[in-house]
């Protein structure tokens, strides 16, 4: 009763003519709009808005591990490379100047490969949060801003994934040689051996930067989605992303 009172109501509001002249598409795609889904798109569903969200990050996700975790994905962006540390980066500065920077270059070129060894373990890591989040208050993200469900994945389970992620990198940094270039430029400038308090921040330090690099660039493809339909490579992308208003 209260859709046929509706549905009046609405016949009642079309132009004149419309209800006589107008045909059943016509009136449909009217209704639909007037019920705030285009063309009358039966409206989102919080299963689909979900959906939608997280088909975003795994799109995103799968997208920038291609770009990063090959050589020179970070090394060769000068966006996202990871410096070494201000010690070490105050010391390479003013080396540089006279050219004798080589061994700290070193050491930052084998910090970068490692963080490039290791983006295929962060993206087991981040599509597994994508998964298992919980995503409240859907709409407000779908219609938040242009990285919104991005913000939220990474306010969410940047603990975790630090956590998680640290034991990887450590491993990626002593296999790359960083340890063992870090141990020879320590004896070389003065801070004494290398103990497992510098070699923890080295990886505390590539852990950061990397998650960084990793959460910037999965951003973009997030705006890429709300603002680009070219971008929406999937149907659940398409009804979401193509019906906000």
């Amino acid at each position: 009763m209260r859709i046929a009172t509706f549905s009046a109501l609405a016949l009642a509001l079309l132009p004149t003519g419309c209800a006589t002249t107008g045909t059943a598409g016509d009136y449909g795609a009217i209704l639909g709009d007037i019920m705030g889904t285009p063309g009358g798109q039966s409206a989102l569903t919080q299963a689909e808005i979900d959906a939608g969200l997280r088909e975003a990050l795994t799109v995103g996700t799968n997208l920038v591990a291609s770009q990063l975790g090959k050589t020179n994905g970070y090394f060769g962006d000068p966006r996202i490379r990871i410096p070494l540390p201000k010690t070490y980066r105050d010391i390479q500065t003013n080396l540089a100047r006279v050219g004798a920077s080589g061994p700290l270059d070193d050491l930052e070129m084998r910090m970068n490969r490692a963080a490039e060894a290791a983006v295929p373990e962060a993206r087991t890591l981040i599509l597994g949060a994508v998964k298992s989040i919980t995503i409240n208050d859907a709409l407000q993200i779908l219609n938040g801003g242009d990285t919104a469900a991005t913000d939220y994945l990474r306010s969410r389970t940047e603990t975790q994934l630090r956590q998680a992620f640290t034991p990887y990198v450590k491993q990626t940094l002593a296999q790359s040689g960083a340890f063992t270039q870090l141990e020879q430029v320590a004896g070389q400038y003065g801070f004494g051996g290398v103990t497992g308090s510098l070699q923890n921040d080295l990886t505390q330090h590539a852990v950061g930067l990397g998650l960084d690099g990793i959460f910037l660039y999965v951003a973009e493809e997030e705006k890429k989605i709300r603002e680009n339909p070219v971008a929406r490579t999937s149907e659940i992308l398409r009804r979401v992303f193509g019906n906000r208003a």
